[in-house]
């Protein structure tokens, strides 16, 4: 089955632990880790100096848990939003991020938390 016809359970047990991963690099500033599950095309523009550059601006806020808000399908891909907490203030974020299948993996393409 095509990821993009998974049921919407099927899809967030796939994808959430590649975000638990990318998110977990993130706050360790470890940069393989972080773009482990990134396909090659968002791979070259997180950069270990782009990671770096990005983290510079997040002023020791760390991503916690996050909520599922809504899952968007579309002929290539499947877009997620999550509601986003960091670990350090009471703000909430939002996380999106789009998914794509190639040869039958499944890679992060776009996140962005704002």
């Amino acid at each position: 089955m095509r990821f993009r016809d998974m049921t919407e359970e099927e899809i967030l047990r796939i994808v959430g632990p590649m975000m638990d991963n990318c998110l977990e690099g993130s706050n360790e500033a470890d940069h393989a880790k972080h773009v482990r599950d990134f396909t090659d095309r968002l791979k070259n523009v997180v950069t270990p100096e782009n990671l770096k550059s990005q983290l510079s601006y997040r002023s020791h806020r760390f991503f916690s848990s996050r909520e599922f808000v809504s899952l968007f399908r579309k002929k290539n891909n499947v877009g997620i939003v999550w509601r986003q907490f960091p670990s350090t203030t009471d703000d909430k974020f939002v996380n999106h991020a789009i998914f794509f299948e190639i040869e039958n993996e499944i890679f992060i393409d776009h996140c962005l938390i704002c």
